[in-house]
């Protein structure tokens, strides 16, 4: 087991490529590079938030950690164990201590199974509780994300979005993890129904002290519930902080670009957007040097030759940038 002190969760220059099929003219083969060596950690109670654009690498972050696909390298450390070994990793351990919360409510729960099997099942096959005890164990944790213990009974096609989100809660707290992952957890519902949401997860967590990494586009969601922040562009985390340190202070072009788009309540405050010109480049073809250099507009030939070092302009805040931006 792992120090009290000891982060709950350490990546350690994690790689996940993927193979691109061969044409009959290629000589070489190609990957998609979605991850290309990323290092975090994660402490207990803690919450970091991940963002950046579609395609950024973020999702398959998540699904690296929780070892729904293969790493191509890299380490990962959970709860004092090593599971970089994607043969020997202990899935059935790993199933209970990790548990996801899943983009889309709809696609998510099995239609054809009750409230009672998709959150009972799972603690049943993992001893969790009795046959006999599921139906009343299920109730407890509907109860606990606000939903009425006799939904159990019920279908998924018979909610709302943010109940069918809710039971996915329920779902994923019933083996007692100790880390959830959110893919982008409240994107698919109303904003309303939103900011309940992001309430509840809020509310768990400070009653089960539990570490959260929440995928996201969304720096509204991330300012709201999270402690750190890692901006992803292009498999790569190009900035990570405080959640107060970066959006008070961003030093990479890219974080600026990205905050200035959340909009202001206050008509009265003056708010300059950052437009990027240009589109992300292939994750297959990526520009030499520094990945941001043909969207930046403070680039040198020194951005276009070498990718930036992570450096510390202040402690605790990482940034990669030849050119690092007054805060």
């Amino acid at each position: 087991m792992a120090d009290q002190n000891d982060p709950l969760l350490t990546i350690d220059d994690l790689k996940v490529y993927f193979p691109v099929s061969k044409s009959l003219f290629q000589r070489e083969q190609q990957f998609v590079y979605a991850v290309d060596g990323i290092s975090f950690s994660v402490k207990k109670g803690e919450t970091l938030g991940i963002v950046g654009e579609s395609g950024c690498g973020k999702t398959t972050v998540g699904l690296a950690i929780l070892k729904l696909i293969d790493a191509t390298s890299g380490k990962i450390h959970f709860n004092g164990e090593d599971y970089s070994d994607n043969k020997t990793a202990n899935s059935a351990k790993l199933r209970e201590e990790m548990q996801l919360i899943f983009q889309d409510p709809y696609s998510s729960l099995n239609p054809r199974m009750s409230i009672n099997r998709i959150i009972g099942d799972p603690m049943e096959i993992h001893g969790f509780c009795s046959k006999k005890d599921k139906v009343a164990k299920v109730a407890e944790l509907l109860k606990k994300v606000g939903l009425q213990p006799e939904y159990g009974n019920r279908y998924p096609h018979e909610f709302s979005g943010g109940q069918r989100q809710r039971i996915g809660i329920a779902r994923a707290l019933a083996l007692n993890p100790l880390l959830i992952v959110g893919d982008e957890p409240v994107s698919a519902l109303d904003v309303s129904i939103q900011a309940q949401t992001i309430n509840l997860l809020m509310d768990i967590q400070e009653e089960l002290n539990l570490s959260m990494i929440i995928i996201s586009h969304d720096l509204a969601v991330i300012e709201h519930i999270c402690d750190k922040i890692a901006v992803m562009y292009l498999g790569k985390i190009v900035e990570m902080g405080t959640c107060e340190e970066i959006y008070n202070h961003p030093r990479h072009p890219y974080t600026q670009a990205l905050l200035s788009a959340v909009p202001i309540p206050d008509p009265k405050k003056q708010h300059k957007r950052i437009l990027l010109t240009g589109d992300v480049p292939s994750p297959i073809n990526r520009p030499t040097g520094c990945h941001f250099s043909p969207r930046c507009v403070y680039a040198t030939e020194e951005c276009f030759s070498t990718y930036p070092d992570a450096t510390e302009p202040v402690p605790g805040h990482q940034v990669c940038c030849h050119n690092l931006l007054s805060a």
